[in-house]
């Protein structure tokens, strides 16, 4: 286990970064885009504490960071760092007070934490056998509106059929009650539940290797606990896997509610339930493209507004875009979420920056 050191440091004693690309972000009319934090390095997943504190993790940097906003212009006004030396930090959960850090094979809690900022209290490990693997171990987590903790496990490969891997799990509050919600789920970084019926939706990334343009990465809906969706056997819907698809069925699967493209990282996915936007898009969702990595031109690199009609995708459709000037990366979005007042914020890990999306309307 790696030390975890606690401690602060506020955003103008960290090293200087590359300045965020506002000036080549694109947003639908009547929007504006801007900078809510900058100087947060490899920011990833994000949380809200009850107090208006946004907790934001990492992969790389294994740090976990406090944003406040205390004037509440829409600008940061602090960034601290709370916790280093974790292992892959990406996802946060908060609930009672307390902060839930992912860690790869552990899970730990920050408790009252948002009275302790300026010094946190020791973490208490509320899980430590989680599978000890780096390959897709980084991991969203979250609660639902259950009270259970829900916590993806990766497949620890680009393909491969692990017994204990490609699922989403859920448990108690304190690691107890564990049952598997989801089966054959490759890696998924992102997922929300859809306010009108309750159901959890989730992103999932499509293995490589196939192609430039196969597989799909998707959206899907969790209908029955316990559900499979195909990996490894079938991706996106429809393609059986050369290798692991002999004598499979992709009807035996279920299929996505929505295809994105291949290889564009499907990561962060929220619901929106805020009134700040225009009516049309409440109970919509937006998903936040990393980009690929290994297509010969690159895709995703995108925020995406998901159109939701009866429970399903209607459309998705461009909604912040210029992450990319050709083929040179300017930003690489990571997970979403909306703020209090009905904005939403969107994590850049390659710009280390928080961004800030409000409807002005005619102004």
């Amino acid at each position: 286990m790696r030390m975890i050191v606690f401690g602060v440091a506020l955003a103008t004693a960290l090293p200087l970064l590359a300045a965020p690309p506002l000036d080549r972000l694109r947003v639908p009319d009547g929007f504006e885009i801007s900078l809510f934090a900058d100087k947060v390095d490899n920011a990833r997943g994000m949380a809200w504490g009850d107090n208006g504190t946004l907790f934001v993790g990492t992969r790389e940097k294994g740090q976990v960071y406090a944003v406040r906003d205390d004037d509440g212009d829409g600008r940061a006004d602090s960034v601290k760092v709370i916790a280093k030396g974790l292992r892959m930090p990406v996802g946060l959960a908060f609930r009672d007070g307390a902060l839930y850090v992912s860690a790869v094979d552990r899970i730990v809690r920050f408790d009252a934490i948002e009275s302790r900022l300026d010094k946190p209290a020791k973490p208490v490990v509320v899980v430590s056998d989680l599978p000890d693997k780096d390959h897709h171990g980084w991991r969203y987590i979250a609660f639902g509106p259950d009270g259970k903790l829900y916590v993806p496990l990766g497949a620890p490969c680009n393909i491969c059929d692990e017994p204990g891997f490609a699922s989403i799990t859920r448990m108690n509050a304190d690691g107890s009650g564990r049952e598997v919600v989801a089966r054959g789920v490759r890696n998924s970084v992102g997922f929300d539940w859809n306010p009108a019926d309750g159901k959890l939706w989730f992103t999932d990334n499509g293995r490589d290797w196939l192609g430039d343009d196969v597989p799909d990465d998707e959206i899907n809906i969790v209908a029955t606990t316990g559900e499979h969706f195909g990996y490894p056997y079938c991706h996106a819907g429809s393609i059986l896997d050369p290798e692991f698809g002999a004598g499979k069925s992709c009807a035996d699967y279920r299929a996505p509610t929505a295809k994105l493209g291949a290889h564009v990282a499907a990561l962060g996915l929220r619901f929106y339930t805020g009134s700040q936007f225009p009516a049309e898009y409440n109970g919509d969702a937006f998903v936040a493209l990393h980009g690929s990595w290994n297509r010969s031109k690159k895709s995703g690199y995108a925020v995406k507004r998901v159109q939701v009609v009866n429970g399903q995708v209607s459309a998705v459709t461009p909604f912040v875009e210029g992450f990319l000037d050709g083929e040179k990366t300017l930003g690489r979005p990571v997970d979403v979420i909306q703020a209090s007042d009905g904005s939403l914020l969107i994590s850049d890990d390659y710009a280390n920056a928080i961004y800030r999306v409000r409807y002005v309307g005619g102004k």
